[in-house]
């Protein structure tokens, strides 16, 4: 009973002590806006297919609608159809545009800017992708047992298979590349064209270089993995690190991860760096002057940043959770965010 009566006094004085504090302190003179985008039904909406615009200003989700299901975008519900191709809705890089799959009876087709296009038998799982001006719109489509992809309603030559994750823009939007199937073998087709067969082209990897003149990605041909640029192919590996293939801001370096037996490497131009337990995935970043190289590794239970190939301080973590990553703010220096006994930690760095 006394702990109760001590535990009450001491809530009261805590209160007491916030209304003083907040009566002290004068409110902040600032100029709000309030405008309602959005209302949610949580009992119709599909959460998985929510997406938010990069402008940070419109959202869009599917829904339930009966027996069907429809997009609905920035509070506004759309057509309703007897199924959404997941994702969901996908925002052009300007925020004006909105793209998605449905299905309408037995056939599928991509609604862009709410217009109906045409249908086919089937709309590749994450294939639509904008290009970086936002002007152009492609995916995967399937007809009969084939796939083409589709350019602002342009079909590409028909082919067995797509790769997952490899649909690509260039940065200036004027050229295409993908992974196709031809019968047993695998290639990228750039433009239209179809580069060397192999056994596999590695999903997550294929990326332009910032000119929009190199292309790079992970392929296989038979136990071996290797990275190609252009049609010269590097030296094989155990494994190609997912998304890690980065160009340099000048287009003229390439940098990605690789595990060779039982440890993994950064691969910078060519040339093996230090091996580690792991390299941290999302962490791989050139300087603006492309002339220095950063990543997250992990050794030995301990996480750190490792910049031309010399180790910083260990962490319980480099944290890339919802997005963080190692930032260059100058040609000599960096930043991130680090774990530590229970703390994040702001890191700083001055390259020397």
């Amino acid at each position: 009973m006394l702990r109760k009566r001590t535990l009450t006094c001491l809530s009261m004085f805590l209160v007491c002590l916030c209304v003083t504090a907040h009566a002290q302190t004068k409110p902040p003179d600032w100029a709000v806006s309030e405008r309602r985008i959005a209302t949610f039904d949580v009992s119709t909406w599909v959460k998985e297919s929510f997406v938010v615009s990069p402008n940070n200003k419109r959202v869009a989700y599917a829904a339930k609608a009966g027996t069907k299901y429809c997009i609905v975008l920035d509070g506004n519900k759309g057509k309703p159809y007897d199924d959404i191709e997941a994702p969901g809705p996908v925002f052009s890089p300007d925020s004006k545009r909105v793209a998605y799959g449905v299905q309408a009876g037995n056939k599928w087709l991509v609604v862009v800017d709410g217009k109906e296009g045409k249908q086919y038998d089937g709309i590749g799982a994450g294939t639509i992708v904008f290009s970086p001006d936002s002007g152009k719109v492609a995916y995967g489509a399937k007809i009969g047992a084939q796939w083409s992809v589709v350019v602002d309603g342009k079909e590409g030559k028909p082919y067995d298979g797509m790769t997952t994750g490899t649909l690509a823009f260039s940065p200036d939007g004027r050229r295409v590349a993908y992974g196709a199937q031809m019968g047993a073998t695998w290639c990228v087709v750039l433009d239209g064209k179809e580069g060397r067969p192999y056994d596999a082209i590695t999903p997550g990897t294929l990326t332009f270089s910032p000119d929009g003149m190199g292309v790079a990605y992970g392929a296989k041909a038979g136990d071996r993995l290797f990275v190609v640029v252009g049609e010269d192919e590097g030296k094989p590996y155990n494994g190609i690190g997912t998304g890690t293939l980065i160009f340099s801001p000048d287009s003229k370096r390439l940098a990605y991860a690789v595990q060779a037996g039982n440890k993994w490497h950064v691969v910078v131009d060519g040339k093996e760096g230090k091996p580690y337990g792991s390299i941290i995935a999302g962490t791989l970043a050139f300087s603006p002057d492309s002339k220095r190289v950063a990543y997250g590794a992990e050794l030995g239970g301990k996480q750190f940043v490792v910049v031309d190939e010399k180790e910083a301080r260990e962490y319980d973590s480099i944290v890339t959770l919802g997005g963080g990553k190692i930032i260059f703010d100058a040609p000599d220096g960096l930043h991130y965010l680090a774990a530590k006994g229970g703390g994040i930690y702001l890191m700083e760095h001055r390259v020397k």
